[in-house]
């Protein structure tokens, strides 16, 4: 490790407290205001830090927001293996419905889908750290469970991906009423049903 004084124990104890407290203030102000009303200066000053710090790890306040709504997203998504690939893709599925039907998160991820049309930076950075990482571990697990014999070994498992997603991004793009856990279990069913898989309950 590094021992100069900028990356010391204590220096970096700082940082990932500065760097915790932006993330925090960020999704509080989204919360209390709403995506729109959030700037740069109001997250800085709730987390205590100076813009200047928060310019120096993030571009703008989509890209703050981007990274505290990734690491709950994956935290409350996981890719469980427990040899039920109807099981688990319900239970992964219900954890993105879970996370975009109650603010600060699906706010903050409408939000910050509205400005991906005009933001090639932003676009990019979510394609590149939320959308691409997350697709390929969702064909991980699909792939998994055909290699297990759940699933055909024809099966178009990128397409089976879109579909899964598609009807859960849909209905909060256009803020519909998001899936209740039947609806959760009616799409897996149906998407498994569709590459010759046999759903289970």
């Amino acid at each position: 490790m590094n021992t100069s004084p900028s990356s010391s124990p204590r220096s970096l104890r700082r940082s990932e407290s500065s760097h915790r407290a932006t993330l925090e203030a960020a999704l509080d102000l989204c919360t209390e205001k709403g995506y729109g009303r959030v700037t740069i200066e109001a997250i800085a000053a709730r987390a205590g830090v100076s813009k200047k710090t928060i310019y120096r790890w993030w571009p703008s306040k989509s890209a703050v927001l981007l990274e505290a709504f990734t690491e709950r997203l994956v935290t409350a998504t996981p890719f469980t293996d427990t040899g039920d690939i109807a099981k688990d893709l319900r239970t992964h599925i219900t954890g993105a419905v879970d996370i975009l039907a109650v603010p600060p998160f699906g706010p903050a991820y409408a939000g910050i889908l509205s400005e991906v049309h005009h933001d090639d930076e932003l676009a990019e950075t979510v394609r590149t750290q939320l959308i691409e990482p997350r697709f390929e571990e969702a064909v991980g697990r699909l792939r998994s469970a055909q290699e297990q014999g759940q699933i055909p070994p024809d099966a178009d498992l990128h397409l089976a991906v879109e579909m899964l997603y598609g009807p859960v991004y849909y209905r909060h793009v256009l803020r519909k009423p998001m899936q209740d856990a039947e609806a959760v279990g009616k799409l897996v069913d149906h998407v498994l049903r569709s590459l010759g898989a046999v759903a289970t309950r």
